[in-house]
């Protein structure tokens, strides 16, 4: 187990096994030495979490969505150790996307995203710190209540 997913287990959270792609793209794929994962719903276990699983965010809804939004952080980093082997081959966060289906007049996505970059910051220390960009959106597949993509810089052996 990697020094990072051990991190995670202290947390007491799971690193989940990869879903697999639901439409003709991959979870992550390598350019470089960055590794991009395609969006990232708060499935656990193949269903979305509630609350804030499904459907728009709201004030009344926001803690749950910022729950759905470490859950989907951690498809996402199951999405990079599928194509890394390791999460300790990440040396850096790049960035990180939240989409958040919000309902009219909500404007707390940016508490949103904290879920997620403070689980990055838990589990990567100064690695977790990264470019952020949390944004309101009208809809996401499957009635989601959020969508999220990271950009990780890795190392990678010398072929």
């Amino acid at each position: 187990m990697s020094i990072f997913e051990e991190k995670i287990t202290l947390i007491g959270l799971l690193l989940p096994q990869t879903s697999s792609a639901a439409g003709l793209y991959v979870p992550a794929i390598r350019s470089g030495n960055n590794v991009y994962t395609s969006g990232q719903l708060p499935l656990l276990d193949g269903k979305l979490v509630e609350p804030g699983g499904k459907g728009k965010v709201n004030d009344e809804s926001k803690e749950g969505a910022v729950y759905a939004s470490r859950v989907a952080l951690l498809n996402a980093l199951a999405a990079i150790k599928s194509v890394t082997g390791t999460l300790d081959s990440i040396e850096r966060i790049v960035k990180l996307t939240l989409y958040v289906a919000s309902e009219y007049h909500f404007s707390s996505q940016h508490l949103v995203a904290n879920g997620a970059s403070s689980l990055l910051h838990e589990i990567f220390g100064e690695k977790g710190s990264h470019a952020r960009s949390a944004v309101g959106v009208a809809e996401l597949p499957l009635n989601a209540s959020l969508e999220l993509e990271l950009i990780v810089q890795c190392k990678f052996p010398v072929l």
